[in-house]
Order: structure tokens, then C-alpha cells, then sequence
């Protein structure tokens, strides 16, 4: 076997280590400064459902997860039951009328057709059993009793449903009826019905089960072969399919199509999905559930502001300390998409110099988050305790430090 070895001089070795030395640089020089590349979150589009329009909107935050024509004005069909409960129990809550208050039934109410809770004049029926027969079996004849009842007329108690609807910001709804019968006058959006079904949710808890109800019969109304009282089945079908599903409204006429506000709570998030104009009712059944999912799937709460921690410090100028903790006022949650919360940036601008006095409800500074160049959520920052001025000689000092470098510059 041939050994071939090669000796090198002093210089050749100077050489080589000169090589290996610079090649090592240039390696952690490289691991150094390449560039930090983000982890990429993938959210696909939203489902692709054939409605007239529709919404996810995260009841919690507000936040609008997808949408399509989501303020155009429709025909809303029953899903006008919302504004009807709504406005009544506003009346309970300031002492109007009361649960067991019992109510005439009128020739008008009884006959109105459509879906009815089987009235008819000869009743007569509290308000607690006109709410449910209008919420989980959706009767036309209970909706029409209670405007009667609580404003003397149908049209007088529109009116009633259009201030509430403006007082809450629907900005594309207008009223005519309480039952949702078809009227060129009578509309509503998407993320009106949203909006609405939220409120419900958040301003009558105490109401709210009703919507996950399925089924209702009404002691009065017998079935005539039977004798027993008529069992109606909650049109939210929904409800069977998924136990986090528990609400809310159906709604159908002819020229509406198939309406639907749904609403499921998981992992301490509740989205409301509302879809209009599907031509069937196993169409907006499985558009709603589709768009629900999405929203679970791929979306997660999380707290971006926090206002129980301290932001960092700032310095203080003339003032009895030096430095000053920053802190937000409010805490601020949003609806982001999994997997970008580590990946949001934290930016403070400090509104300088700060000069005190300072006291806890002047905001002298911003907090950004900002995911992608884009600003997730923005609030003022403020002192975390008072700072009082400086002794006389401390002011003295600061001014003429102030004074110095705002000449430089």
C-alpha cells in the first residue's frame, strides 16, 4: 500500500489556519444576520355555500370571521322574532307587563296564519306561554298577541322594534310586523340579525335557553283525535345534530327563502352564524353548520392587552422619581387565527418628553400589536402610579438638561 503524505512549511500552516479562521467567521457572520422568517399560518377561505348573503360574527368580541353581502337588506321570514322577543323583554324588564300576566287572544292574532301555537279568541294565555309558543315552535298567532298586548296594535308596536333597532346600531333593518310576513317595508341584513341575536344573548341570559328548546305543546291547544295537548317540534334542526349548538332562530316565506341564525359555544367562544336565502332548508341547515365550524376550527380568542401588567418604564423628567411603569386601562380581547399569537409584535411610542406632573388619567404613551404590518388592537398608555414634581434643584437640573438638548437637536 502507497502513503502519500504531504508536509507542509510554517508558512502553509499559517495559511490554512488563516482559511479555516476566515471560513468560521464567515459561517456565524451568516448564522448571524439571516434574515428571521415567520412561521406561516395557513386559514382557508370560508366555506363556499350557495345563500343570498351570510355572516360569522364571534358574539364575544364582534369580530366578523367571514362574510358575503353581509348588510345587504333581505327579507328576514321569522327570524323578525329576534326584534319581537327582544322588545318584549325589555317590557319585563322595566316592569311593563309581567310572565304571568294573561293576554286576550284577538280574532286578528288568531287567524293571521303561517306557524301558529294553535290560538284561538276564546283564550285566554299568559305571556310566558305566548314567549315560548313565538320562540320554540315560532307562532305567527303568539307573535301578533304580544304586540296587541304590550302596544295595543301591531303597528304601534313596530314602531317600538324600529327605535330598539335603531338604539342598537342595526343600521340596514326597518320593521312593519312581528311575526315576519313578507312587506316591501319589512327588512333586515346578515350582521343585523347578528348583532341582534347577540344582544339577546348578552342582555337576557334569563331568556336565552328558550332558544335551545325542542319541542312545545300548549295545554289549550288538543288535538282533537287524541285529546292530548299538540306537540311542536323547534324547526332548528340543528340542535339534534350538535350538542354546542343552542339557538336560535328559523325563518322562511317564499320570497325570503330559508333563514337562519345559529348560534354554538365551544372552548369559551360563541359564534353566530346567520344565512339567508338557500333554497332549502337542509341547504341552510348545512351552511350554517359549515360556517360554524369554520369559525372553531380555525379561530381562537386570546387576550392582546392585558390592563393587570406593566408595559415597560419611561423616563420622567423634573419629576420626584425618575422612571414611571406604563399600563393599559382596558383589556382588549380579539378573535385572531390559531397560530399567529406568538407571532404578534408588541410596539410602544411614548409621547416625550414626559414631564411631570404626571397623574393616572393622561395617556402618555400607545400600545400596538401588530400581526403582519397590520394593527390587531391599539390603546393609550398611562402612568401606573402618580409622580409628583421634583425638589427645586432636581426641576432646576432637569430644565437645563431638557433646555440643552432640545438646542443640539
Amino acid at each position: 500500500m502507497l502513503w502519500c503524505v504531504e508536509i507542509m512549511s510554517k508558512d502553509n500552516l499559517k495559511q490554512t489556519d488563516y482559511i479555516i479562521n476566515m471560513s468560521t467567521l464567515f459561517i456565524v457572520l451568516f448564522c448571524f444576520f439571516i434574515p428571521k422568517v415567520n412561521a406561516i399560518v395557513i386559514v382557508p377561505k370560508a366555506p363556499n355555500i350557495d345563500v343570498s348573503s351570510y355572516v360569522l360574527l364571534d358574539a364575544e368580541t364582534g369580530s366578523i370571521i367571514a362574510k358575503l353581502e353581509e348588510t345587504k337588506p333581505v327579507k328576514p321570514a321569522s327570524i323578525t322574532k329576534l326584534m319581537t322577543a327582544y322588545t318584549t323583554f325589555h317590557a319585563l324588564k322595566e316592569g311593563q307587563v309581567s310572565l304571568d300576566d294573561p293576554v286576550k287572544i284577538s280574532k286578528n292574532a288568531s287567524s293571521i296564519g303561517g306557524s301558529t301555537m294553535f290560538l284561538n279568541p276564546y283564550m285566554d294565555v299568559t305571556i310566558e306561554d305566548l314567549i315560548q309558543g313565538m320562540i320554540i315552535v315560532s307562532g305567527n298567532d303568539a307573535s301578533v298577541a304580544l304586540a296587541e298586548h304590550l302596544a295595543g296594535s301591531e303597528d304601534t308596536f313596530a314602531e317600538y322594534m324600529n327605535m330598539y333597532a335603531e338604539a342598537l346600531g342595526l343600521k340596514n333593518s326597518h320593521y312593519t310586523n312581528a311575526s315576519g310576513l313578507d312587506d316591501e317595508e319589512h327588512y333586515s341584513s346578515a350582521l343585523d340579525m347578528a348583532l341582534l341575536a347577540s344582544q339577546i344573548i348578552k342582555e337576557f341570559p334569563e331568556y336565552f335557553h328558550l332558544y335551545s328548546e325542542r319541542s312545545y305543546s300548549f295545554d289549550q291547544a288538543v288535538d282533537p283525535t287524541t285529546k292530548q295537548p299538540i306537540l311542536q317540534y323547534n324547526r332548528n334542526k340543528l340542535l339534534r345534530r350538535d350538542a354546542s349548538i343552542d339557538g336560535m332562530k328559523t325563518g322562511y316565506t317564499q320570497s325570503a327563502g330559508y333563514c337562519l341564525v345559529a348560534t354554538a359555544k365551544k372552548n369559551q367562544m360563541r359564534f353566530i352564524a346567520v344565512v339567508t336565502g338557500a333554497k332549502s332548508a337542509d341547504d341552510r341547515n348545512n351552511s350554517a353548520y359549515a360556517l360554524l365550524n369554520y369559525g372553531f376550527r380555525f379561530f381562537e380568542n386570546k387576550k392582546l392587552v392585558d390592563n393587570s401588567v406593566s408595559y415597560g418604564e419611561a423616563k420622567v423628567w423634573k419629576g420626584a422619581e425618575d422612571t414611571v411603569g406604563l399600563v393599559a386601562h382596558q383589556e382588549i380581547i380579539k378573535t385572531i387565527s390559531k397560530g399567529t399569537f406568538k407571532e404578534i409584535q408588541r410596539k410602544i411610542e411614548i409621547y416625550e418628553p414626559l414631564i411631570a406632573p404626571l397623574n393616572l388619567d393622561k395617556a402618555i404613551g400607545k400600545l400596538s400589536m401588530v400581526y403582519n404590518d397590520e394593527v390587531l388592537a391599539e390603546t393609550p398608555l398611562y402612568a401606573e402610579k402618580i409622580i409628583k414634581e421634583d425638589s427645586l434643584w432636581g426641576w432646576l437640573y432637569d430644565s437645563a438638561i431638557l433646555l440643552l438638548n432640545k438646542s443640539e437637536n
